[in-house]
């Protein structure tokens, strides 16, 4: 180990609920929750005006609605929290070569390797600045642990949450361990701390005293071993930069399970092609199509067909997929669906016998778009708002629009707004933007000609810019107390959105 606290790791404070309620005015102080709204819905990040009452991430959201029932519940906006992580993540690569990703929101950096600190005064001097540059750039507050191992640094940044800078000074670390939970070790989960407390063992410390030998019995040489290390607070484990990408891959759960199969080839040729939009934003092509089924009794099935040569073709993933949903049995209904793509390569090598049966089934009228999808179902990652595809049948009489809670939108005579909920024909939307103050309400038919899906605004204002996203603003604070029509009874569920007083 270290003989200097200089491995840093930042986690951003609830980062997603903390982003909205920096996009959004109205919702500062409030509890927000993000995630899927619909009946099988998840919690993806909750703010902690929320976590008072209970609701955390991953939790079902029915739960949740029971618990905060008063809480402000949107769909997540990925495209503007990887904006800001890229943010984020540009500042921590400032600072070092060897930025180790976790995930969005949270990251390792080696600051000895890029010559920023060498000792307990420089690393703090570094953390404090790194958490000023990113409330100056986002607007947003991050936690940062600093230690002189990967583990402890994660476990500083948490006891730093929210909003603060905690350093473990070399030395004391076997004293800070001691009497924290077992959990607090990686890889101790649910079932590995049910197994040691009924050994007797329920504190870090006492993993210490039970001594290596006991925990390999208890656990098995890798685990036992690994984990005994950890209680005496060795780890070695270095910072990694940051490797490539393994796969690409998108999936929707949906709220009631599809029996129709044509509705689950149209499901999967749609998953197919969002996949491949993914694929080529990331400038890969790939040689292996893999489908994922998850069905009614929750038994999981994945196919998987490797091509000739890599490819970044809608056809060929499309077919592929088709062929491979063809081996499994759905009658019973389907619950979650998913396309990827691994085997990733830089280049193409087209399979044209792939690219000729799809251009034969499209001479013979055969289309694998057209289905749409079931209302609530979300890709991980994926835009929620993202247009579908409709068939030719349907073009002559298209869908009613939908408006997802907390996306952004622009109505021509109001300005830019976002999504306070919809149903029954009506959106309600908040005009106000984030450097406005809280702004007014409006409602609007679904299909009002004036009102238009939007681009996210910045959270900050660049520097030297004349306000535009503030001036947006204005106009709904200054308009008369009539705000429109009330969301119809029962618009409540579809939106997903309650004020608190």
């Amino acid at each position: 180990m270290r003989s200097a606290p200089t491995i840093l790791h930042l986690d951003m404070d609830a980062f997603y609920a903390s982003a909205e309620q920096a996009a959004k005015p109205s919702l500062r102080g409030k509890a927000v929750v993000v995630g899927g709204l619909g009946p099988r819905g998840v919690v993806a990040t909750a703010s902690y005006e929320a976590r008072r009452f209970g609701v955390h991430s991953a939790m079902p959201m029915g739960q949740a609605r029971r618990l905060a029932p008063n809480a402000a519940y949107l769909v997540p906006r990925f495209g503007l929290y990887r904006e800001i992580s890229e943010q984020v993540m540009g500042l921590l690569r400032e600072l070092s070569p060897l930025v180790e990703p976790l995930s969005l929101d949270e990251a390792f950096v080696d600051l000895e390797a890029g010559g920023v600190a060498d000792d307990e005064a420089s690393a703090r001097a570094v953390g404090e600045r790194l958490r000023a540059d990113i409330k100056a750039v986002t607007g947003l507050t991050g936690s940062v642990g600093l230690a002189a191992s990967k583990m402890l640094a994660k476990i500083a940044s948490e006891e730093a949450k929210p909003d603060g800078l905690r350093l473990i000074a070399p030395g004391t670390e076997r004293a800070l361990l001691g009497p924290m939970s077992v959990r607090t070790l990686p890889g101790v989960g649910p079932a590995t701390g049910d197994h040691l407390r009924r050994a007797g063992i329920t504190t870090v410390e006492e993993i210490a005293e039970a001594g290596e030998d006991e925990l390999v019995r208890l656990l098995g040489k890798a685990h036992g071993g690994s984990l005994y290390a950890m209680a005496l607070a060795h780890d070695e484990r270095p910072v990694v930069a940051e490797r490539d990408t393994k796969s690409v891959s998108v999936e929707d759960t949906y709220d009631v399970d599809i029996h129709d199969r044509v509705r689950v080839r149209g499901e999967v040729a749609r998953l197919a092609d969002r996949c491949v939009q993914r694929l080529r934003a990331a400038g890969h092509s790939g040689r292996t199509i893999v489908l994922k089924v998850r069905r009614f009794d929750f038994s999981t099935l994945t196919r998987s067909e490797t091509l000739r040569g890599p490819t970044d073709d809608p056809g060929v993933v499309r077919e592929a997929a088709a062929r491979l949903l063809e081996s499994v049995d759905t009658t019973g209904g389907v619950r979650l669906l998913g396309v990827g793509v691994t085997g990733l390569a830089d280049y193409t090598q087209e399979d044209l016998f792939a690219q000729a049966q799809a251009q034969a089934a499209a001479e013979a009228g055969v289309s694998d778009e057209g289905v749409e999808p079931e209302s609530g179902g979300e890709a991980d990652g994926a835009s929620p708002g993202e247009p579908q595809d409709v068939g030719a049948e349907e073009s002559a009489a298209p869908a009613e629009r939908r408006w997802a809670a907390g996306h952004d939108v622009r109505h021509a005579e109001y300005g830019h707004g976002w999504v306070q909920g919809s149903g029954l024909g009506r959106v309600t939307v908040r005009f106000e933007t984030p450097g406005s103050e809280p702004g007014r309400v409006r409602t609007f038919r679904t299909d009002d000609p004036l009102l238009v899906p939007a681009e996210p605004l910045p959270l900050v204002e660049p520097s030297g810019a004349a306000g535009p996203f503030r001036a947006a603003g204005l106009s709904c604070a200054v308009e008369p107390s009539v705000v429109g029509e009330a969301l119809p009874a029962g618009a409540g569920e579809v939106a997903g959105l309650g004020e608190r007083g």
